[in-house]
């Protein structure tokens, strides 16, 4: 048997939308991290982008487990002498793009490099309900009915 390795010419990609609602951040990023990077198929590819077109919906509506809420904290420098910044998990799902949790919770469980770059741009997370894809008939993907620990309500 020859092993099977992807040209991107070759790859089908299939359009999935995700409802984020009661899930919980670490356990939807994980699927959706997998799902990008195109490990769930037969022919996987490490060095070809292979993975699906993801949208998420309903990013305000993630949960964090135990306190993570309130102790959760993102950096970020601006570049500046002493110009390291925080904000809290909370103050980004209560602000105005509560889908940065989301979007960097999948990020940091992908590799870097240009393959990363070229990877997330297959990743659309929105904070409501609607979204602009519906041309592309997106199928859902239930990940709360894959593990029973992956939702909280």
């Amino acid at each position: 048997m020859k092993t099977v390795s992807l040209k991107p010419a070759d790859v089908e990609k299939k359009w999935v939308v995700i409802d984020a609602s009661g899930l919980v951040v670490g356990r939807l990023a994980s699927v959706v991290a997998m799902r990008l990077r195109g490990k769930h198929k037969a022919a996987y590819t490490p060095h070809v982008d292979c993975g699906d077109n993801i949208i998420v919906i309903n990013a305000e509506k993630v949960v964090l487990t135990g306190r993570k809420r309130d102790q959760k904290v993102y950096y970020h420098h601006t570049g500046f002498p002493g110009g390291i910044k925080e904000r809290s998990a909370k103050f980004l799902l209560e602000g105005r793009f509560p889908e940065r949790v989301v979007e960097k919770a999948v990020e940091r469980m992908l590799p870097r490099g240009p393959l990363f770059r070229q990877i997330m741009g297959n990743l659309r997370v929105y904070k409501g309900a609607e979204h602009p894809h519906a041309a592309q008939s997106p199928e859902a993907l239930d990940v709360a009915a894959l593990n029973s620990k992956n939702a909280r309500l």
